[in-house]
C-alpha cells in the first residue's frame, strides 16, 4: 500500500500496539528468536516471518505444530525473561513521545502481546510513558490475530469498537484490529503488506486534535 495523502479519521479512543508501533525492539526480537530457531533446527528467516505481533507461545505453536502446548507456554516464559533482560538497541519509534503526549485527555490504551514486565521495561528503555490502561499478555486468553485484546481495551475504555482506531505494525495485529471491527493505522514498512486502512512511515505523520464532544480528529499521513 503506498503512503497516502493526509487522511482524516475521527475516533473516541485509540488502541496502541507497542513493539514496532511505539517502540523499535526489532534488534532484540531478532537476536532472541534467531537463537531459538537455531536451538530447534528451524530456518531463522522463516521464523521471523511469523513472530511479529504474536505472543511467543502462539508463534511456537505455528512453528512446532506437533509440540505440546504446555511446552510452548513454558518455553515462552523463558523467552519473555530473555527478552526482558535484553534492552540493547531498544529505541522509540520516531514521533512516539510526542504522539503519546498529544493523547493527554484522550481515551487510549496499550494493547500488547508482551507481558507486564517486558512492556514496562521496553517502554522505559525507549523513554516513553506507559498509558494508564494496558492490556498485556496476562490479560487475554488468546493472542493476536484474535481480536480479544483490542475488544478488551475498548471495553475498559468504555468505547464501542467501531469508535476505536488501532495503531499497529504487524500482520497479526492488523488482522486482530480488523477482526475487532476497528479501523487500523499501519505504522512502518512491515505494516504496508497487510492492508491497513491507512499507512504512515512513523508517528511523526500523525496529528491528534480534540474536537470537544468526546471525539478526536486524527490527521494521518
Amino acid at each position: 500500500m503506498p503512503m497516502t495523502a493526509t487522511t482524516v479519521l475521527t475516533a473516541r479512543a485509540l488502541l496502541l500496539d507497542m513493539d514496532g508501533t511505539l517502540v523499535n525492539s526489532d534488534a532484540v526480537v531478532e537476536r532472541c528468536w534467531r537463537r531459538w530457531a537455531e536451538r530447534h533446527g528451524l530456518d531463522g528467516d522463516e521464523v521471523m516471518k511469523v513472530v511479529h505481533g504474536r505472543q511467543g507461545y502462539a508463534s511456537m505453536a505455528l512453528l512446532l505444530p506437533d509440540r505440546p502446548m504446555a511446552q510452548n507456554h513454558a518455553d515462552n516464559a523463558r523467552m519473555l525473561a530473555e527478552e526482558t533482560a535484553d534492552m540493547d538497541g531498544v529505541v522509540a519509534i520516531p514521533g512516539a513521545a510526542e504522539f503519546l503526549a498529544s493523547l493527554a485527555g484522550v481515551p487510549h490504551a496499550l494493547v500488547t502481546s508482551a507481558d507486564v514486565a517486558l512492556s514496562g521495561a521496553r517502554m522505559a528503555a525507549a523513554g516513553l510513558s506507559l498509558p494508564a490502561v494496558r492490556v498485556t499478555a496476562e490479560s487475554v486468553g488468546a493472542s493476536k490475530p484474535d481480536p480479544e485484546g483490542f475488544l478488551k481495551g475498548a471495553a475498559e475504555l468504555g468505547v464501542a469498537p467501531e469508535d476505536c482506531v488501532v495503531f499497529e505494525d504487524s500482520g497479526a495485529g492488523i488482522a486482530a484490529g480488523k477482526a475487532a471491527g476497528m479501523r487500523v493505522v499501519g505504522v512502518g514498512s512491515r505494516a504496508g503488506v497487510h492492508r491497513p486502512d491507512v499507512l504512515v512511515r512513523d508517528l511523526t505523520q500523525v496529528r491528534v486534535e480534540a474536537v470537544g464532544d468526546g471525539t478526536v480528529r486524527l490527521r494521518v499521513g
